[in-house]
């Protein structure tokens, strides 16, 4: 038996990982700027230390922090009934009153085939099938906004009366409300919107300046020029304790975090929490902003990883390090699922729209499970979803890959071959709407 067998034969009874995800659930809550997200780094920092992660460390930066107030969301034609609701953070405060249409999934041909303006929209949180990618809110809200709507609504297509949440905007104030409501409410307005309804809703809520704060310390020789940056986000919306989103991405960051400590590792790896992920990219923005990207060989995301069973690697374009997955989880006999296209909503981007190749690693949905983020944006994000054994056994095969990846070098990122492959699966135009397409690409 090897001595890396060893070290991976001891990780079976380890419970890094389910200790700091049950700490960072036991929180009232991880909002980006709040004093729990304050809080749910240092514990982070001390899961880190306890890790064998050196020189751990906490770096404030500004952000713009989103307060949540009362939101309130009736029909009032043909019948006067009300019905729970949420604000989306940043959405504007206000009062709106209009007509409402149902936009289906809220895809730009079927904003385009509705008379939204001047109107309240309400579009499903699921993608068709045959669009061939994942419409993220922020797009089919900025597409509404842009088409003339008054205000948004989206409805979840998960049942169990679970209101969902998710930010407007990246870091800014949203330029019309924009509320969340059950599957179960969706279906009454989707009926409503077809008998001439009418609605009104009121969001109090507030954006001022704040604060935020990333983790992160090293692993292997400090003198290194070239690093591996793994991280995962801590931070969490305040609807209910984020234990899969992202409670148990960063608790597998943990725990490979305690055997890469271990490991002979062919380049520094930096270790980070970040904050304000679901708030926009903040702290991974931030992050990036520090280093030398230049000296950055490859960013791993760990957002996702640990919720189920097996293994999901985007790649984001890279052959090289599909090629590095793929090996690793053959020669330790794992399977894994991969998707190759990139995507700009999580804390890989700013550094992959800057040249720095990026391994995000998420899970694979158990065959049947509802498309989307199932439990996550809701109030059933606990910590009962979670299961310590994927915890393990997604933080051995990061552990496995980062060491990997440590040891290669995988091609830079060109930007104008991202930003064509982008276009090509047709990201363009929702990048655009959602405002996060780069200034500066043409």
């Amino acid at each position: 038996m090897t001595e890396i067998d060893t070290l991976l034969g001891g990780a079976w009874h380890d419970d890094t990982g389910w200790e700091l995800l049950t700490r960072l659930t036991e929180l009232d809550e991880r909002m980006g700027g709040h004093p729990g997200e304050r809080r749910a780094a240092e514990y982070v920092a001390e899961s880190f230390e306890e890790s064998g992660v050196e020189g751990v460390g906490i770096e404030e930066f500004d952000m713009n922090r989103w307060d949540r107030g009362r939101t309130e969301f009736a029909v009032t034609e043909p019948v006067e009934r009300s019905f729970e609701a949420l604000a989306l953070p940043y959405s504007a405060a206000g009062e709106v009153s209009g007509e409402l249409v149902d936009v289906g999934y809220g895809t730009p041909d079927e904003i385009e085939a509705a008379d939204v303006a001047g109107k309240v929209i309400v579009a499903s949180t699921t993608t068709p099938p045959e669009k061939g990618r994942f419409v993220h809110r922020m797009e089919k809200f900025g597409h509404a906004i842009a088409a003339g709507a008054e205000a948004f609504v989206f409805a979840n297509h998960v049942p169990g009366q679970l209101p969902p949440t998710g930010a407007l905007r990246f870091d800014a104030e949203a330029a019309a409300p924009g509320i969340g409501v059950s599957k179960e409410t969706g279906e009454w307005l989707s009926d409503y919107a077809e008998r001439g309804a009418r609605v009104k809703l009121s969001v109090a809520a507030d954006t001022e300046p704040g604060s935020s704060q990333n983790v992160h310390g090293t692993l292997g020789e400090s003198g290194e020029n070239e690093e591996i940056v793994l991280l995962g986000h801590y931070d969490a919306h305040d609807i209910a304790e984020g234990a899969l989103d992202n409670g148990c991405g960063i608790s597998v960051v943990a725990g490979a975090a305690r055997l890469l400590s271990e490991m002979e590792l062919d380049c520094r790896i930096r270790v980070a929490g970040v904050g304000c992920e679901e708030v926009g990219l903040i702290g991974a923005d931030a992050l990036a902003d520090s280093l030398d990207l230049d000296s950055v060989r490859a960013i791993v995301n760990v957002d996702g990883a640990g919720r189920f069973r097996n293994l999901q690697a985007y790649t984001h374009g890279s052959e090289r390090v599909e090629g590095l997955v793929e090996e690793v989880c053959e020669q330790w006999g794992q399977p894994v699922a991969f998707s190759r296209d990139p995507h700009p909503y999580s804390d890989h981007w700013p550094f992959l729209q800057r040249g720095v190749p990026a391994l995000q690693l998420h899970s694979q949905a158990p065959s049947g499970a509802q498309r989307g983020r199932g439990w996550g944006h809701t109030h059933a994000d606990t910590r009962d979803k979670a299961d310590p054994r994927n915890l393990r056994e997604h933080a051995i095969l990061t552990a496995l890959l980062v060491r990997e990846l440590a040891g290669t070098e995988p091609p830079r990122v060109d930007e104008d071959e991202l930003r064509e492959r982008l276009r090509e699966n047709d990201a363009e135009a929702g990048m655009r709407a959602a405002e996060v397409w780069p200034d500066h690409w043409a």
